[in-house]
Order: structure tokens, then sequence, then C-alpha cells
């Protein structure tokens, strides 16, 4: 039963893996993913004037505390609200208990009048779009798979296989709550 259950497992990573794979997408400094929130690489959340010129509110740094990333709200001040998760983008780190945090920053910033938000690490391909899909499972109540389809749409992403495995379970987890009970 424990071998059938891997094999299965790895077969819905590597279709997941194929789907990322279909983005024809150019990996650009910045794409807005869903209406009013945007994935970024460092060096455009580095760039204040370009983030006010696009109307950005909110900031979420899934790389806070990182070489080459900025490291908390005394670089942005007032100008933006800013939340960081020391996240890092390897096979052990378990990103899964800052999905509903960061799901709950980024919805509340999107109900704002007005309201856009930046997520962004490094590259803005893995750690960051791990969390916007994890936003669009709890928040938009996507699958996986259509939240998939969704961000390469508008940007090539490329979580890791761990973030990958963990998206996977949120997403079991869910689908099983929905099942159970369909009005959430």
């Amino acid at each position: 039963m424990a071998a059938q259950r891997n094999t299965a497992g790895v077969c819905e990573l590597r279709s997941l893996e194929n789907l990322l794979d279909t983005s024809t997408v150019e990996l650009g400094a910045i794409n807005e993913v869903w209406s009013g929130l945007y994935i970024s690489n460092v060096a455009m959340a580095q760039n204040k004037s370009a983030l006010k010129k696009l109307g950005i509110t909110h900031i979420l740094n899934a790389a806070h505390s990182k070489q080459g990333s900025i490291g908390d709200q005394s670089y942005y001040g007032s100008e933006f609200v800013y939340y960081g998760i020391p996240a890092e983008d390897s096979a052990k780190f378990h990103l899964s208990v800052y999905f509903r945090p960061a799901a709950d920053f980024i919805h509340k910033a999107l109900k704002k009048k007005n309201g856009k938000v930046l997520v962004h690490c490094i590259m803005g391909v893995s750690r960051s779009a791990s969390l916007v899909l994890a936003y669009l499972m709890l928040r938009q109540r996507l699958t996986l798979r259509a939240a998939v389809q969704q961000l390469v749409q508008r940007r090539p992403i490329y979580p890791n296989r761990n973030f990958l495995r963990l998206l996977l379970e949120l997403d079991s987890q869910l689908q099983r709550k929905r099942m159970l009970c369909p009005i959430l």
C-alpha cells in the first residue's frame, strides 16, 4: 500500500513538473499573476520607485534575511506594508508552516481599496511562487493543478520538488476537507 502511494506521489510530482514546463512566457523582473498580485525577483523588489508606479501597497518577501535580499520593514519605511518569511529554497525547508500566514497576508492586502501585493524571493520562481500557489489554493479555492495552470500562463515558475510535495499535501488536505464540507 505504501509503495502504491509513493508511486502515485511520484507520478503526481512528474505531472506537475510537466505542467510547469508548459510556460511560454519570458521570465521578467515582475509579472502580475492574479488581479493585484505580482511575483518578482529581488532586484525589482528593491526598486521602490518602480513599485510605487505599479501601485504596490504590500510586499511579502519569501527570502527574508537572505543574501541579496532586503531584510525588514525599515528598508520600505511606511510606503509599503512588509511581511518577511525567512524561507530557504532547499529540499528540507518546511515552507508549509508559512502557507496560511502568507495567504492571509495576501488576502487581507488584496481586500483593501487599491491593494496590490508583490511576492518575491531571489529569482521569483520557487519560494514566492509556492506561496502564491498556496494563496490561490487556500483563499481562491483552486486546486493545485488549476493554480499552477493560472501562474504558468503569466510567469514561468518552478517550485523545488520539496515545495511541490508540500503543495500536493495541502491540495490533498483541502480536497478531503471540501468533500466533507463542500461549502467551505
